[in-house]
């Protein structure tokens, strides 16, 4: 058992690595979105470099590294199958379903958007965004905490920030309103 640890600091090193993917996706969306809405040539420059960028990071991080995050994650289970017993861990697990549910969400409009298909608002694309953060704050707080009652309090922090970014996002609109340079 003295890899286990190795195995879990693989595990982590790719579920940062995915998080990271899943954190600058959305934002290349927005910008995707907003680029189809330029003039020409502004828009053909700039969504053929953008379409680029979103492929790379999407095809070279995002996915392998949730693929490599769930085998890693899976081989610490069969390493250690009590885990599961715990409670916190089965509401981790659900957690962990909602954030390969949201990949796969995620990957829907990453093909959209590399077929020029634009079906989103850059404002859902800023919301959106925020979908990892909510399961990486549950997540942290379960596996932190290792309770499945103490994360109440830890998603209860979730909302609040949620609210937080909300209000942080109407504002930030307003100023692009007043300023599209801001």
């Amino acid at each position: 058992m003295e890899y286990y640890n190795y195995i879990k600091a693989l595990h982590l090193i790719f579920v940062i690595t995915w998080f990271a993917g899943l954190f600058y996706i959305p934002r290349l969306f927005v910008y995707q979105i907003e680029a189809s809405q330029k003039p020409s040539p502004e828009k053909e420059i700039l969504g053929k470099q953008l379409k680029l960028m979103a492929k790379r990071l999407w095809t070279i991080i995002a996915w392998p590294s949730a693929v490599l995050a769930v085998l890693f994650g899976l081989i610490l289970f069969y390493l250690n199958p009590y885990l599961i017993k715990n409670d916190w861990m089965q509401v981790k697990l659900g957690f962990v379903v909602l954030l390969i549910l949201y990949h796969l969400q995620t990957h829907a409009y990453f093909k959209q958007l590399q077929n020029g298909i634009v079906k989103k608002s850059s404002n859902f694309m800023r919301l959106w965004n925020e979908g990892a953060t909510f399961i990486l704050f549950a997540v942290i707080f379960l596996v932190l905490l290792k309770s499945a009652f103490n994360w109440i309090f830890g998603v209860a922090g979730i909302f609040v920030l949620g609210l937080l970014l909300m209000l942080g996002f109407k504002v930030y609109k307003n100023i692009r309103n007043k300023n599209p340079e801001a």
